[in-house]
């Protein structure tokens, strides 16, 4: 073994975490050693100090919603102390938060989100992607579809620009039939999510495809204190009810299981109602297996059909043709499923170090009719089309994280392997009338696409206060495409690799402010049937992220984040899944920034501030002409809750998102909003009641907005113009829960 690299001599400290009242392991709690050295609890909810000098140290354990933990000892003549430390759950404090340390700021952007989680009530699916900073959702067909999303001053469509996956799985969708990076939360149940690990910009090595805006993993929860049962009504026919049960109890043998169960029903505003339907199936355990191994099991099943009235253009509603939530084609909808498995088994060895093995499989199918045009191409059937498509898909992640010293300074290592493949069948895109009457066929065909990747990362500290975080991540891809409307079989195929380097470097001023300096190369990420069509060039154009930026505590009360980013991208290739076409959008750069605060003015009032701005345009094109379509400007959410000792909490929330161009030269503007949401729950020992209302103001606003050309009934010619879907007028609906 060198002299210079090696495992740490001295005393030892270590311990486990666990919750006083589930028994279930703790993980991420973060662990200060005299108020100077930081580390977080691991999977088993582990820490460890090595190589301390003899003396006395004072430890103090905190986890946003725990009762913080503080405790003495003394070490001697090369001594290990192993402490076991049962956290009671508690109100939410933010004193208790730390940003101090070498891997704080991960910690901190997760403490954030489990503030938000505490005190953001999250009453649907869009609320989930909302939790995320900066994160601008909406949705375009009846609510069975997934959500537009925008980011960083991306129109990230439905998922290309942003990684997203449920307990490490992947969500987003290679090569889909509406789009690249397709990505649907919705077989997802809200009230399951633990905590979201989230994160900006493409400088994180154990992400690859997608994390050029940024990456958000999902996690939901290894345990459940009760077992309940929720019922929900609302305006506009909605219906709601959610069953989670425990299945093991407490137990001293670190095992929890729990199942759940919802459904959701709702005709939404629109005059065409939309009959939408949506289950969810949901079953897991986690827990020891061994004193060294930690075994988690997953199996889900989501089922989702609905009817939806689509985009419509503004002339049709000024006009007097339609409503506002009228239709020109009220025969859209679509229905889609998706069946998981996921397991894990992470070990520890003995020196600390753990080694993680993940598989995953997902069964997936969809099915969407559409008309975004409505006769401008077909004058007498219409142009609705039909996307459709089957898959398959198979994954492996192994990881392997140490904890050793270089010359004497701590070194965290990771590395890991992976490997993912979409088996898709019969991708499809085919002329319609009436939903189910077919004109003729556009596209069809089979997608084989694998990406194996290979990561390393390395966290040093330098120094108490300086840390260096380096990494390297190699992703190769093979694609492979069948057309099958080519008379003759026609199977192509290519392959590449992205290298992607990241440095990160993370100054301590003092132990309530630091700032951190990220720098990142990624790629954009591409449809198989754009690289085909490129025949290799081009295909993983590389995306080029700085982000400068702080966290600080100038109050013991106040939490704050603030960053300046730019991001610039050689190519932005898109497959447009409604015409099979490939579309360059050559190079981009955004720059902008970030402002988030949480504030506890006392113990029962909280504020919360996201403001988010960016300005993007394309190099290539003319001043005037180089607008990015719907790229966001300035967003911002926020609000103000009370949560009270006699279980009364309430809460007052706004969205606002600006105007923003909708096309290149910004003749037709993408209109802003501002809306105000409030929530109300009664909570007692047994059962909760519940109040929640949106759009409070009751204002006319549109949710998803394009500019697109259109051709209205009776007209001779096509107009393009503002094209949109509007959005819940003033919304209401009660619930209770029973817990038992």
């Amino acid at each position: 073994m060198s002299a210079n690299i090696a495992f740490a001599h001295g005393n030892l400290i270590k311990g486990t975490v666990t919750d006083s009242l589930t028994a279930e392991r703790l993980t991420g709690a973060s662990v200060i050693l005299n108020n100077e050295s930081i580390t977080s609890t691991d999977q088993f909810g582990n820490f460890r100090f090595d190589g301390l000098e003899d003396g006395n140290y004072t430890i103090k354990i905190s986890f946003i919603g725990y009762k913080a933990y503080t405790t003495t000892l003394t070490v001697n003549g090369e001594e290990t102390k192993t402490l076991i430390i049962k956290l009671t759950p508690s109100t939410l404090r933010l004193d208790e938060v730390t940003i101090t340390g070498a891997y704080s700021t991960e910690h901190t952007m997760t403490s954030i989100n489990k503030i938000d989680i505490g005190l953001r009530p999250l009453k649907s699916s869009q609320d989930v992607l909302r939790m995320i900073p900066g994160v601008v959702t909406a949705q375009h067909a009846g609510g069975g579809k997934a959500e537009q999303i925008f980011l960083r001053g991306f129109d990230i469509d439905h998922g290309t620009d942003i990684i997203l996956t449920v307990d490490g799985m992947p969500v987003n969708m290679v090569s889909h039939a509406h789009g690249q990076g397709y990505a649907d939360l919705h077989f997802v149940t809200p009230e399951l999510i633990d905590y979201v690990d989230f994160n900006k910009g493409p400088y994180y090595s154990r992400v690859g495809d997608f994390n050029t805006a940024g990456y958000a993993n999902f996690h939901t929860k290894n345990s459940i204190d009760r077992s309940s049962v929720k019922f929900e009504a609302g305006r506009f026919d909605t219906y709601r009810t959610v069953a989670m049960l425990d299945l093991l109890g407490k137990n001293d043998r670190n095992q929890n299981a729990y199942v759940s169960a919802e459904y959701y029903y709702t005709n939404g505003p629109f005059e065409s109602p939309q009959n939408f339907n949506r289950l969810n199936l949901f079953g897991k355990f986690n827990g020891l297996i061994a004193d060294d191994k930690i075994l988690s099991v997953s199996l889900s099943a989501f089922k989702s059909e609905w009817d939806a009235s689509g985009q419509i253009s503004e002339r049709a509603v000024t006009s007097g043709l339609i409503s506002r939530f009228g239709a020109i084609d009220n025969t859209e909808g679509g229905f889609t499923g998706r069946n998981n498995v996921n397991v894990s088994l992470t070990k520890v060895f003995e020196d600390g170090s753990r080694f993680k093995n993940q598989v995953y499989f997902s069964h997936y199918n969809f099915e969407l009719y559409s008309n975004f045009t409505y006769f401008l191409n077909d004058s007498i059937n219409g142009d609705a089309i039909k996307q459709k498509e089957s898959r398959d898909i198979y994954g492996y992640m192994g990881t392997y994280q140490k904890e050793l010293l270089i010359g004497g300074k701590p070194l965290r290592f990771e590395s890991g392997v992976g490997i993912r493949y979409d088996d898709i069948s019969n991708i499809e895109l085919s002329h319609i009338k009436a939903r189910y009457t077919f004109l003729n066929a556009i596209a069809l065909g089979d997608v084989d696409q694998i990406n194996a990747n290979v990561y390393t990362d390395a966290m040093l500290n330098l120094t108490q206060k300086l840390s260096l975080n380096a990494g390297l991540r190699v992703d190769a891809f093979s694609f492979q495409h069948s057309n099958k409307l080519d008379s003759l079989y026609n199977r192509q195929s290519q392959s590449k690799t992205a290298i992607s380097p990241k440095l990160n470097v993370y100054y301590n001023i003092n132990p309530d402010f630091q700032i951190y300096f990220k720098n990142g190369i990624g790629f954009h990420s591409n449809d198989t049937r754009v690289v085909v069509s490129q025949r290799g060039h081009e295909i993983l154009p590389k995306a080029y992220g700085t982000d400068l930026g702080v966290f600080a505590k100038p109050l013991r009360n106040l939490l704050l984040n603030a960053a300046l980013w730019q991001l610039k991208l050689d190519q932005e290739f898109v497959y447009v899944g409604d015409e099979a076409v490939v579309e360059p959008s050559g190079k981009t750069q955004r720059y902008g920034i970030d402002l988030s605060l949480r504030y506890q003015a006392a113990d029962w009032l909280f504020i919360d501030f996201d403001g988010n701005y960016s300005h993007g345009r394309s190099i290539d094109d003319p001043e005037g002409e180089n607008y990015i379509p719907l790229a966001p400007t300035f967003t911002s959410i926020g609000g103000i809750t009370t949560s009270l000792k006699n279980g009364l909490r309430a809460s007052l929330r706004y969205r606002h998102v600006d105007n923003r161009p909708a096309n290149e030269d910004n003749s037709v503007t993408a209109k802003g909003y501002f809306l105000l949401d409030a929530a109300l729950t009664y909570t007692r020992p047994a059962y909760e009641i519940s109040l929640n209302a949106s759009n409070l103001l009751n204002r006319e606003w549109n949710e998803a907005q394009f500019d697109t050309e259109t051709r209205l009934p009776g007209e001779r010619q096509g107009l393009s113009e503002l094209a949109f879907t509007p959005g819940d007028p003033f919304f209401i609906k009660a619930g209770v829960s029973f817990f038992f």
